[in-house]
């Protein structure tokens, strides 16, 4: 496996011509390791109340400019008939972690989406009590998303304080999720504010250690709005080991961790797609990523859901951005995959179908 010095001169790399062998190699890896399906994950962002007071996100609590809403059970289900009409094999519930979403209420919700369509169900609804995963495994939920942010305890307590009378260790609430059997998945934001090279590079290493299933990987988008995003504004970035938070940077995180978990599903994502509107979601999926998350909350809500300003999802309706991906796709000579898309690392571990092992290209 590939080291944390070697890892932190890859992010440091500014040559072309080598970083063009990455993105060859990233690419190489994906094709043969998990093919050239692109798994498409329909995301429905149900909720934007929140109780926590993230330093970095939009949905803060005590954000008041941002409208909050909460979508109502008939709107959640004409978005996952949405996305099996488009055949998805996913559906992603997102949400703030609002705890007016209650266990009983998630757990019947599960139990009629699985009753009514074939869809693997995944959540991601932030720190929840070990009851309520339980809960939610057993009626049918398939995934769980609980990004880590970063592997840098000082760091993400700066910027992720805890709830009064509240400790959480999200590294072992991923080993829990684990356990209970849900295909897991995690990441972290690139270019956070006081995130240095060294941190980037063991985050990677972190995935690997983790054992995860997915990998979400984006770039810090600041929203004015929050604590870390009015000090960035007034911030001279003079110091050299400062990650930045660019799309060439996202670009070696996806491809560095597609190196070192080769088996993992890795989507390429909104924050990437913001960066660059017009080529950024493509261009992940040339270095390393294999899903796509088409949002499918109604278009009246998403700008609502404001974790960071102006979602390149706010202008993608829902039709019309799945014709011109199932177009992009294609030109990529890429296939859009059927069933639930569960990851070969998950399928290994949890019901042994795949025997086959391939040799990983070392760079």
């Amino acid at each position: 496996m590939m080291q944390k010095p070697k890892i932190m001169q890859w992010l440091k790399e500014k040559d072309p011509d080598r970083l063009a062998e990455l993105w060859r190699r990233a690419d190489e890896v994906r094709r043969l390791q998990v093919g050239d399906d692109v798994h498409l994950r329909g995301l429905i962002e149900i909720s934007s109340h929140c109780v926590r007071r993230c330093h970095y996100c939009g949905l803060r609590r005590e954000n008041r400019k941002i409208h909050r809403y909460r979508l109502r059970r008939e709107e959640i289900l004409a978005c996952v008939r949405q996305a099996a009409e488009f055949g998805y094999g996913t559906v992603v519930l997102q949400s703030g972690e609002d705890r007016e979403i209650t266990g009983d209420w998630m757990t019947n919700l599960i139990g009629q989406l699985k009753s009514e369509t074939d869809l693997a169900i995944t959540l991601s609804l932030g720190e929840r009590t070990c009851d309520e995963l339980t809960a939610w495994r057993r009626a049918g939920a398939d995934r769980y998303l609980l990004r880590f942010e970063s592997s840098n305890k000082t760091l993400y307590r700066k910027i992720h304080p805890s709830l009064p009378g509240q400790q959480c260790d999200r590294m072992e609430l991923l080993q829990v999720l684990g356990e209970l059997g849900y295909e897991v998945g995690s990441g972290i934001m690139i270019g956070l504010p006081g995130q240095r090279y060294e941190d980037l590079a063991e985050d990677i290493v972190t995935f690997s250690k983790l054992d995860v299933d997915m990998i979400g990987v984006g770039p810090y988008l600041p929203h004015p709005d929050t604590p870390l995003g009015k000090a960035a504004a007034g911030k001279n970035h003079n110091d050299p080991e400062q990650v930045p938070n660019n799309e060439r940077m996202t670009y070696k995180t996806l491809a560095l961790t597609r190196l070192l978990c080769p088996e993992v599903n890795l989507p390429s994502t909104t924050a990437l797609a913001t960066i660059n509107r017009t080529a950024g979601r493509e261009q992940g999926l040339c270095r390393g990523a294999n899903v796509v998350m088409p949002n499918l909350t109604p278009t009246e809500y998403r700008a609502l859901y404001e974790i960071y300003p102006a979602k390149a999802c706010c202008f993608e309706p829902a039709k019309e951005f799945h014709a011109h991906l199932m177009r992009q796709i294609g030109a990529l000579g890429r296939t859009v995959g059927k069933g639930p898309g569960a990851s070969i690392r998950y399928l290994k571990r949890t019901e042994n179908k795949i025997d086959n092992q391939r040799k990983v290209p070392q760079l």
